[in-house]
């Protein structure tokens, strides 16, 4: 089809308008703006796309082409949602924009054309309802993306230097440290809605402590010499990345303890670095997903998903620990896959023969599903205790 430059555009507004509803509704339901978010950089790439690019390279867009725009439309939309940290997880996001895509092709090429009998020879132009849809299209969306913006929790910024805590989050928030910015004492979080972002914690009885809060993203934050545990979480609903939990003071610390909220939603720590501690990444009744994180040093287990919790392991790096790799106990149900366990040693002075180093335990009921696992070094790669099963996929 040979589309007119306003064709283009009316077309391509008109085929939003209904995700972009669907993401304002989406955004009530979920009480979160990123679909808002993610329909407008689809919108702008579109629009930007179309006026900068499309029109000059194809006079005429046969309709095989749909397929290879698509796809650079898509990679262009996620590099801005990357870029500009909007927070759509990965899965959602695609299923959205492959939707939204679908969609326009049904209507380009069906709906439109029956809508619109001239829609062919005017090139796509939709008359007065396109030229109003054109008109009105920033000016609604520039509206409910402003909404949005001003909606967003206050940024605060923690210049460089240390301060003393325990410091108190209790509204929504973003901490965002500048380098050499220090929290000594410990920081307590009790609202939703907040974010922390590279903070350097030092000491405290727990250092990052969330209570009863959800959508609660902690980032690049390092956690050392805390007396008890590193991060410690309870009836809430975390997302950790990219942190580093190191010189616990306890024997009995734990590095990432998330427990409690299995009612709530679903925990996330990806790509952390825990080093010592009686436990490195531990959930009791919650679900947790734990992925491509480095566990080292731990002295009773690396990774545990117990007390009926249920979740994944996926990806982890388990190396030179005492006693169990990954354990999965007391009723859970756990996906544990394509880990890496190098050097489990057993811990002869508890004689507790269920920590004769394990690479992958399940314990008392449990449910594991373990797949593409490799253990080196490891006395036991597997084994099962009280009526727990370890099955292939």
């Amino acid at each position: 089809m040979s589309y007119t430059l306003r064709g283009r555009v009316e077309s391509r507004l008109a085929a939003s308008l209904l995700p972009f509803l669907a993401a304002c509704v989406l955004a009530a339901v979920l009480r979160e703006w990123w679909p808002l978010q993610l329909a407008g950089l689809m919108i702008g790439v579109a629009v930007a796309l179309d006026l900068g690019l499309w029109h000059r390279l194809l006079p005429y867009q046969p309709g095989w082409a749909a397929v290879p725009m698509g796809l650079l439309e898509l990679g262009l939309v996620m590099t801005l949602v990357r870029a500009l940290d909007v927070a759509a997880p990965l899965g959602p996001a695609l299923a959205f924009f492959g939707a939204s895509w679908l969609l326009a092709q049904l209507l380009g090429h069906a709906a439109f054309p029956l809508l619109v009998l001239s829609y062919g020879d005017d090139g796509g132009e939709l008359g007065r309802p396109g030229l109003a849809l054109t008109a009105a299209a920033p000016l609604l969306l520039a509206g409910v993306l402003g909404t949005a913006w001003v909606s967003q929790p206050p940024t605060v910024t923690l210049p460089a230097g240390v301060f003393e805590g325990p410091l108190v989050l209790d509204r929504a928030q973003k901490l965002v440290g500048e380098p050499g910015a220090v929290v000594r004492g410990g920081i307590l979080i009790t609202a939703d809605r907040v974010t922390v972002r590279d903070v350097q914690v030092l000491g405290g009885e727990m250092g990052i402590e969330v209570r009863d809060a959800e959508d609660v993203t902690l980032e690049r934050v390092v956690v050392t010499g805390a007396r008890l545990d590193g991060i410690n979480v309870r009836r809430s609903v975390v997302t950790i990345r990219d942190c580093r939990v190191e010189g616990l003071r306890s024997p009995y610390a734990q590095g990432i303890d998330i427990s409690f909220g299995f009612d709530l939603g679903t925990n996330l720590v990806e790509g952390c670095t825990v080093t010592g501690g009686q436990e490195g990444i531990v959930s009791h009744f919650a679900h947790m997903h734990v992925r491509r994180n480095t566990v080292t040093g731990t002295t009773q287990r690396a990774i545990t998903l117990t007390e009926m919790s249920m979740g994944s392991a996926v990806e982890n790096h388990v190396r030179d620990v005492q006693g169990v790799g990954i354990f999965c106990g007391d009723y859970s149900m756990c996906d544990v896959r394509r880990n890496v366990l190098v050097g489990i040693t057993p811990d002869r002075a508890s004689g507790d023969k269920t920590k004769q180093g394990y690479g992958v335990q399940s314990h008392y009921y449990s449910t594991v599903v373990a797949s593409r696992n490799r253990a080196v070094l490891v006395p036991r790669p597997e084994g099962t205790y009280i009526g727990a099963t370890i099955r292939r996929p």
